[in-house]
């Protein structure tokens, strides 16, 4: 008969410490509450005097601190100071066993769970789960964290679906709330959003140099910033390029307002970070008093979208010369100086390639300043006395772009297709893993659906773009529209207003003639 001979257990199963060892192990305790409310305060104060006690009856424990986040939402670690440094003196050996309340409360995301206890193994120190009894240093621990830390996450992503759909609900009434301390040109009274007639001043400046003296964000940001003119936070007077863009680009002030602009989402590894088409947007018209009027902040759409396809080449010093067009080698034109040396100097406009050595020069002609806008008042009013035919043509060609009915049908159609395709490689994952399906077969049908996949994003992309495009051609007609109709019949000089609100290029030939093209389309001649 064999002969069995029993080892006994040297160290605690649980703690892994010696047994009959007198070293006392260094513990602190975790905390954390989800508001700030006097409610969530009382029990934050109860969690701490909690811990407290409990370690310091213990005989071989010496109590080491108790580290409390309040108010910190737990989905993340990020700005959970007091847990970070928790983790950071557990690595640097000041602390050898953590207790918490849960896993819940330690971390909602599954991966933080894991990888937190994880580090904290490598070094010796142990993490005990009151609610689920659990000591990460038992070796059968590890399973039951991930499933129990997954299961805390799935709490946490309910609880998120909850806020969500609170919102989007809100987003379905029209309901829509206002940052009010850090939105210029809005102030709150009695619930009621109104304008502060001081700061609706700043923002109708940077419109109007933005769309009328053609300045650029930057400097735009620059001129306010030596006006010393407060930001919209009111805490500095240094203002940016994105500052100014995100006012020219904000819709709340023409009175409207855009609910759910942005949304993250997460999806084979792809993030993102605006709304391109995938879940509905809300648009509230005149929910608001308006600062700037509705064709003005459409016009200002229309320039900042010019400017982009410009990029470098758009000039903010001169309004001709992002807009004038050598008929040779379709560059800009560019203002230069002559005989600057002499009584005899002055500025003239010619194509920026007659200064690039080796290569052919172009023909065109010089330009002065005169010329240019004696060429357009000419071909300005000449084109004017057939001014109803021109509104006339304006508004079908809206009728044409706004008619998005069938690409409105296509892309829902790909919606559809995106969202069946992500549900069987859903279906495929959850299967691979339960079956015996072979390595092989497993690859070609997830080759086979993302493949497919990325057609239907390509044929949706494109599709998107189209209508884009269309409804952007549709907003530059209305606009140019709207000014064509309040602007004058005849000019008898020159006016700025009217060559930034209308022309869109204008194409310099060598006889000296210029065809200016409007924001419509159309082309006009001068002579």
């Amino acid at each position: 008969m064999a002969k069995i001979t029993v080892i006994p257990s040297t160290k605690n199963q649980h703690t892994q410490v010696p047994l009959g060892s007198i070293s006392l192990r260094k513990v602190a305790a975790y905390a954390r509450v989800s508001t700030n409310t006097d409610e969530q305060y009382t029990s934050y104060e109860a969690q701490v005097n909690y811990y407290r006690k409990f370690i310091q009856e213990k005989g071989d424990w010496e109590y080491t601190n108790v580290y409390a986040d309040e108010g910190i939402s737990g989905t993340n670690t990020k700005r959970r100071t007091e847990f970070n440094r928790m983790i950071s003196d557990a690595l640097e050996g000041k602390i050898d066993l953590i207790i918490t309340k849960s896993i819940s409360r330690f971390a909602r995301n599954t991966l933080d769970t894991i990888s937190f206890v994880r580090k904290l193994k490598d070094k010796g120190v142990e993490v005990f789960f009151e609610k689920e009894n659990l000591w990460t240093l038992d070796p059968k621990s590890e399973l039951i964290l991930t499933i129990m830390a997954s299961i805390a996450q799935e709490e946490s992503r309910s609880i998120s679906q909850n806020v969500t759909w609170g919102k989007r609900v809100s987003f379905q009434e029209g309901k829509v709330s206002f940052a009010y301390k850090s939105f210029l040109g809005y102030k709150k009274d009695n619930d009621k959003l109104v304008i502060d007639e001081d700061e609706a001043v700043i923002v109708k400046m940077i419109y109007r140099m933005f769309l009328v003296e053609g300045k650029t964000p930057s400097g735009i940001a620059s001129h306010l910033t030596s006006l010393n003119i407060k930001t919209p936070m009111g805490k500095s007077t240094k203002w940016t390029k994105n500052t100014v863009n995100s006012i020219l680009t904000n819709e709340k002030y023409k009175g409207d307002a855009l609910l759910q602009k942005k949304y993250t989402s997460n999806y084979l590894n792809h993030t993102l970070v605006k709304n391109t088409g995938q879940i509905p947007q809300y648009y509230v018209e005149n929910n608001h008093p308006a600062i700037i009027d509705r064709d003005m902040w459409e016009q200002v759409q229309i320039e900042l979208a010019r400017r982009d396809e410009l990029e470098a080449k758009y000039s903010s010093s001169d309004i001709f010369a992002s807009k004038l067009i050598c008929e040779d080698c379709g560059g800009f034109y560019g203002k230069k100086k002559w005989h600057s040396n002499s009584k005899y100097s002055r500025f003239v406009y010619q194509c920026n390639r007659k200064f690039d050595k080796g290569k052919e020069t172009c023909r065109t002609p010089n330009l002065m300043e005169e010329d240019i806008k004696l060429k357009f008042i000419e071909a300005y009013n000449l084109t004017m006395k057939d001014k109803k035919r021109i509104i006339q043509d304006s508004i079908e060609m809206i009728e044409l772009l706004t008619d998005t009915d069938q690409l409105d049908k296509d892309i829902d159609n790909l919606n559809d297709e995106l969202l069946v395709i992500s549900e069987l490689l859903s279906k495929l994952i959850k299967e691979n893993s339960k079956s015996s399906m072979t390595q092989d077969d497993y690859n070609k049908k997830y080759e086979e659906l993302t493949n497919r996949y990325e057609r239907a994003k390509e044929k949706h992309e494109d599709l998107t773009k189209v209508r884009s495009n269309k409804k952007a051609q549709a907003l530059s007609m209305k606009s140019f529209l709207s000014n064509l109709k309040r602007i004058d019949d005849k000019l008898s000089e020159w006016n700025e207003n009217v060559w930034m609100l209308l022309v869109d290029s204008a194409v310099v030939h060598r006889d000296t003639s210029i065809i200016f093209r409007l924001y419509d389309k159309k082309e006009i001649r001068s002579n």
